[in-house]
């Protein structure tokens, strides 16, 4: 398993779309893919997960990442989200 911290740059948060489009980069992965927040971890491949957490400017949280391609889905989803989901 392997994780890293980030913080959300997303000026409005994570919302819809850009929860969705995460969940998708996230599905393209065989791995196990969680996000926790204030130690509420949660599976990164649901887009209602992902909503729940309320996920706002600067909210600190912790891609964890478990499973055969482990170290490829943790860069790409980190390099996603720091990129602001592409918004």
């Amino acid at each position: 398993m392997v994780q890293k911290d980030i913080l959300i740059k997303l000026e409005d948060g994570v919302h819809a779309r850009p929860a969705a489009l995460f969940v998708e980069k996230a599905n393209s992965f065989k791995s196990s893919i969680k996000i926790v927040k204030d130690n509420i971890e949660v599976d990164a491949k649901s887009i209602m997960s992902i909503m729940m957490l309320g996920l706002t400017f600067g909210t600190k949280i912790t891609l964890k990442v478990d499973g055969e391609d482990e170290s490829e889905a943790i860069e790409a989803l980190y390099k996603f989200i720091d990129n602001n989901f592409h918004e």
